[in-house]
This record gives C-alpha cells, sequence and structure tokens, in this order.
C-alpha cells in the first residue's frame, strides 16, 4: 500500500515537471529527457542525478524509495526526488539495474 502511495506521489511530481516546461518558465533549465527523472544524492553534498522511470518498477530502487519517504516525507527540500544514500551505493545501485 505505502508503494502505491508512493508511486502515485512520483507520478505527480513528474507531471509536475511538465508544468516547468511550460512557456512562462523558459528561464527553467530544462534537461531530463522523456522517460527520466532527476534525483538528488548524498548525505551532504547532493548530487543530481537522472535516471530512467523504468528504475521505479525495480524492487531495489523501491526499496531505496521506502528509506527516502520514511526520511524526507514528501517534502523533498531541493525541489526534486531526494533519496537518502551515498553516491557510491547509488552508484552501484543503478550500475546493476542497468545490467538487468
Amino acid at each position: 500500500m505505502a508503494i502505491m502511495r508512493l508511486f502515485s506521489s512520483l507520478i505527480s511530481i513528474v507531471k509536475g515537471f511538465s508544468r516547468l516546461s511550460s512557456p512562462r518558465n523558459r528561464n527553467y533549465h530544462w534537461d531530463v529527457p522523456k522517460g527520466h527523472l532527476a534525483v538528488y544524492v548524498g548525505e551532504e553534498k547532493k548530487r543530481r542525478f537522472v535516471v530512467p522511470i523504468s528504475y521505479l518498477e525495480q524492487p531495489l530502487f523501491q526499496n531505496l524509495l521506502h528509506e527516502s519517504e520514511e526520511e524526507f516525507g514528501f517534502d523533498h527540500p531541493m525541489g526534486g526526488l531526494t533519496l537518502t544514500c551515498q553516491e557510491d551505493v547509488f552508484n552501484k545501485l543503478t550500475s546493476i539495474l542497468h545490467s538487468l
């Protein structure tokens, strides 16, 4: 149930990105390709990564999302999705997901 709530929240975030590309927000730097989403990773200094939306279906990534939900709820201070893990762990996770 919590995964479904988190997934629907992520869908809302992704839909919100399309509003950012409207003509009134032309000064927004749009570098997230279709089918991807931006996430912020890191414990102190947050680094921005762009990942495929297909990662949302992967159990490893869902576990990370669940941990982030517990820490941040749905209030993301960076304006995007913030994940609670170290960069090197995130890089290992994404390389595993990329090879699947």
